[in-house]
């Protein structure tokens, strides 16, 4: 863990602050300025990248991915400029669970996989470029996103240690665990041999 070098009351500032950042809902957003739809009517409803492609709306699914991963870094840079280390993992954390259980969607959000790799690139570039090369080469492998972000959030923690930055660990300990416990379903289709591949229909991002 980083030293803590700001105070409870400030921390907990922060803590709103990624929340607040983490919990807006770009999908949500780019299809209603897009006249897309109610996303969270279509497909597996969720408010992620992935179904957002399923309005066949490209640039829109493009632009959720890079503001699903850029409100987490954001998150992180503006605490660590303004506060501390410290501050930003705590942004780090709380701007996931804003994402994945935004008060304004009655804490239905995403599964935080985009959210999670813009985190990473923030805290330290080399891990979150490392964690998306392995996102990519297991997708690659076993053509399922799922299981391609479940294996990049498990690596996150041992690679942080690889790279000498153990006082992230614990943090992407507990991002890898949000990260398992959204995507349960996925695991459990995984292993009854039902999940979808990449370009089959899927509840993933």
């Amino acid at each position: 863990m980083p030293t803590l070098e700001t105070s409870l009351p400030f921390l907990a500032l922060w803590a709103l602050v990624g929340y607040t950042l983490g919990s807006i809902p770009f999908g949500v957003v780019f299809a209603r300025i897009m006249g897309l739809g109610n996303l969270r009517e279509i497909g597996s409803g969720n408010i992620g990248a992935t179904n957002v492609l399923r309005t066949g709306n490209k640039t829109a699914a493009a632009l959720t991915l890079v503001f699903d991963a850029g409100k987490g870094a954001f998150a992180v840079l503006l605490a660590r400029l303004l506060a501390s280390e410290d501050a930003a993992q705590i942004t780090a954390l709380t701007a996931m669970l804003g994402h994945c259980y935004p008060i304004w969607l009655r804490f239905s959000g995403g599964k935080g996989v985009a959210t999670f790799l813009g985190l990473l690139w923030a805290l330290s570039w080399p891990i979150g470029l490392s964690c998306c090369l392995i996102w990519l080469i297991a997708a690659a492998i076993s053509r399922m996103s799922s299981f391609a972000a479940l294996t990049s959030a498990a690596m996150s923690a041992p690679i942080m240690l690889i790279l000498g930055q153990a006082q992230g660990t614990i943090l992407c300990l507990l991002l890898t665990v949000i990260i398992f416990w959204r995507h349960q379903d996925n695991i459990r289709r995984i292993r009854n041999g039902h999940e979808p591949r990449i370009g089959q229909k899927s509840n993933e991002m």
